[in-house]
């Protein structure tokens, strides 16, 4: 072909000639890693997009039904109001700014830790890089909170990894974990509801999701004939060989009873699947009868006939619990039995990134070895307490028609399952758009309350849901409250 000939000895004269040949991106919506488009994360998505779209409008002086956006989708404390730990924000500034050690305004207990913080840092300098496995002091003091949190069993600042927030551990496990294709690809068994970093990590890494459902009706408890199910049904088409708990739970608050660890511990021993507990609210319980029980504490105290098999790996953060300090991304994970050969590995796939943020080691040093009695900072240390929220969250939603809520034991979220009119539920769809999408897009629309539906966690098909953080103060709170009751009231009215 002529033309062709002819096209091609120009492509090659040009580019001889110092001119680039015309040709198509490199990188489009066709070539790129068809995995992250399988990515989904809903507590950041269009119903949050379209809720900073509204803020600017309201700057921008457009008129809405609302004076502002109430973001009740993300469990961020300090963005809710809550007040910084002194405390934490000192020794903080002295390590940022070790001037201000020589400060007669700051008390000895905050020197004294923002010293011994510098002290383990290259140059004395909290901008320096650290070990890649986390500041040799923290890690220590990471192992002694375990240790006295347990009761005593010894915790190991080897098998203590710090971490970038704690979703950065767990999505490092799941590397690790992630291997073979088709019927042995590997599969993570998560609850559903979920907290999408799982279903997100899951599908980013080309895993298998293996859902189980948590029990609405007895409070989204954790029951073991349903993991027994999910796992049998899961070996039809993968390798189910991890499973993934939270505990306090979320989206659903729910707090694990110690019978209901020790029966997951006895499944994952008798199926040889590894277990991920994540366990980043364990300082928020508050419902009466509740208690936190590590899966570290459960599993030792089961006897070497499971302590000395069973493969475990937790997580804590700075970012949840009464320090609500999200935006310094610290945590950290403790691995347990993990085979040397393997945690070698892990070694060096974190030093790829050479470590995590310096400031967030410091403050998760903080959050596991905060003031003590006689201390001078011990009197103003104060946690922040969200059981008279989370009581008040349930009480109102609870006498709405159409609203179900179960009583939040932990964490700092709400899942309450919504009734919708079939004639909402069929325009939503319509639209393209999950029925509890459309009903929280309409909510934010109206009332300038932001949530995340139900959909975006995963739920039992044919119900409804919406996730809501309690974090606002009581005021704020009752005012959303009081609007969201106000919308369902109006919204049944209007598709029934």
């Amino acid at each position: 072909n002529k033309d062709w000939i002819l096209g091609v000895s120009m492509q090659v004269y040009m580019s001889e000639n110092g001119a680039l040949p015309r040709l198509g991106k490199v990188l489009t919506a066709d070539t790129m890693n068809a995995n992250v488009k399988k990515v989904d994360y809903a507590v950041r998505g269009p119903i949050v997009q379209r809720a900073v779209q509204i803020e600017k409008e309201l700057k921008e002086g457009v008129k809405k039904p609302f004076e502002e956006v109430i973001k009740a989708n993300i469990g961020d404390a300090h963005a809710m109001g809550q007040r910084p730990i002194t405390f934490f924000r000192q020794v903080m500034a002295l390590c940022t700014y070790p001037l201000l050690l020589d400060d007669n305004k700051f008390p000895e207990d905050v020197k004294n830790r923002a010293r011994r913080i510098l002290q383990s840092c290259g140059g004395n300098s909290i901008g320096a890089y650290t070990t890649s496995q986390g500041i040799d002091c923290v890690r220590h003091d990471v192992a002694n909170y375990i240790q006295r949190r347990d009761g005593g069993i010894p915790s190991d600042p080897d098998n203590i990894y710090l971490t970038t927030g704690a979703s950065d551990g767990i999505v490092t496990i799941l590397k690790l974990l992630n291997t073979g294709e088709g019927r042995t690809r590997t599969g993570v068994m998560i609850s559903i509801p979920q907290y999408p970093l799982y279903s997100a990590s899951i599908a980013e890494l080309g895993a298998v999701q293996v859902n189980y459902y948590l029990n609405e009706e007895k409070c989204w408890s954790l029951d073991i004939s349903e993991l027994q199910r999910s796992l049998q049904a899961a070996r039809e088409h993968c390798n189910p060989s991890v499973l993934c708990i939270i505990n306090p739970g979320n989206p659903t608050g729910q707090v694990q009873s110690r019978q209901c660890i020790e029966d997951v511990i006895q499944f994952a021993a008798k199926e040889n699947l590894f277990l991920m507990a994540d366990e980043v609210y364990q300082d928020n319980v508050y419902a009466e009868g509740c208690e936190f029980h590590s899966f570290k504490k459960v599993l030792f105290e089961m006897g070497p006939e499971y302590s000395s098999k069973v493969e475990l790996a937790s997580f804590h953060s700075t970012s949840k619990c009464y320090m609500g300090e999200c935006g310094f991304r610290g945590g950290y994970m403790e691995v347990i039995n993990m085979d040397p050969e393997v945690k070698a590995q892990l070694t060096k796939l974190v030093s790829v990134r050479l470590c995590p943020p310096a400031p967030g080691q410091a403050l998760m040093d903080l959050v596991v070895n905060s003031p003590q009695p006689g201390e001078p900072s011990h009197q103003t240390f104060m946690k922040v307490a969200l059981a008279e929220k989370a009581k008040l969250t349930e009480q109102i939603l609870n006498t709405v028609p159409g609203i179900s809520c179960n009583p939040v034991q932990g964490a700092m979220y709400s899942f309450p399952r919504i009734t919708l009119p079939e004639r909402s539920i069929n325009e939503a769809k319509a639209k393209g758009q999950a029925p509890d999408m459309f009903y929280c897009m309409k909510l934010l629309e109206e009332t300038g309350i932001c949530l995340v539906p139900g959909s975006g966690f995963g739920q039992r098909e044919g119900t409804y849901h919406f996730r809501m953080t309690i974090l606002p103060p009581t005021d704020k709170l009752k005012t959303l409250l009081n609007k969201l009751k106000e919308f369902h009231q109006k919204f049944t009215q209007q598709y029934s």
